[in-house]
């Protein structure tokens, strides 16, 4: 593995009083190669925690996986709480421009970067796919001018909606800041546009945290705006189960999106 600055100097809406233990090294990412001489497809990693931390189990152990079975992985370590919106977006938007702009150093296919995330961290995988043309940082180098535009979406156990009886509400106000309108405007379900890269998703109908209604609405937006969308929804498990190994049924996803990449020619 190999760490990267996402910005080697001024880092845009840098706050030096929001440096807490969750915020160290930070923006960065974390680099997963499979290291041969074969351009490979790309998944952009971006683990959940509520907005104001990052799950461990859903960042390196999920990129090895990847590159056991021929994709190169990068995990993103993007700001959270104190900080909101647009940071996190923005952090998003550099790692994928990084990858994209940088695809022949780093042995990678720049048009098959996949964006992927772990319930918050689906929150932003999916408002980078919605959003990866709006509330931009201003540009600084070279990287800058290639799209941010992922090429696929993975969404797992995501955080959706930020304005219904079903959000998650520590999410959605860390995100936001309480902005009313804001939530609105971030929520994927209700901001699903034509462009969108075709989506894979999956949830666990026992999650007590992020309630499934939420991978439901959004598959339901993504089919009226005929966005190519392939939902698994698994009747056991805990929220944030990772790679949910020893849950039966619902530790078949992996290899299920695996599949659902191959059909997409990724």
């Amino acid at each position: 593995m190999n760490r990267v600055e996402l910005w080697e100097k001024d880092i845009p809406l840098y706050n030096k009083d929001y440096i807490n233990e969750h915020n160290e090294n930070c923006p960065t990412l974390d680099c997963y190669l499979v290291g041969d001489d074969t351009v490979r497809p790309a998944i952009l990693i971006i683990p959940g925690g509520g907005y104001d931390h990052r799950a461990e189990h859903e960042g390196s152990v999920i990129a090895n996986e990847f590159v056991g079975n021929g994709y190169n992985a990068f995990v993103l370590n993007y700001r959270v709480y104190p900080y909101a919106h647009p940071v996190m977006l923005n952090d998003a938007q550099r790692a994928m421009r990084y990858i994209r702009s940088n695809a022949a150093a780093l042995g990678t296919d720049p048009e098959k970067i996949a964006a992927m995330g772990f319930s918050a961290g689906g929150s932003l995988a999916g408002i980078l796919s919605e959003n990866y043309d709006k509330y931009d940082y201003p540009h600084t180098d070279a990287s800058d001018e290639v799209s941010a535009r992922p090429n696929a979406l993975i969404l797992c156990y995501s955080v959706s909606n930020l304005v219904d009886e079903y959000r998650h509400e520590g999410s959605s106000e860390k995100l936001t800041g309480g902005d009313a309108e804001l939530k609105k405007l971030l929520s994927l379900d209700l901001n699903v546009r034509k462009d969108m890269p075709p989506v894979f998703m999956w949830h666990t109908y026992e999650d007590k945290s992020v309630n499934c209604i939420n991978s439901l609405k959004l598959a339901t937006a993504l089919k009226q705006n005929e966005i190519p969308v392939e939902l698994h929804l698994f009747p056991t498990g805990r929220h944030g189960l990772g790679l949910a190994t020893g849950t039966y049924g619902t530790d078949q996803w992996f290899w299920l999106l695996l599949k659902w990449l191959k059909g997409i020619e990724f």
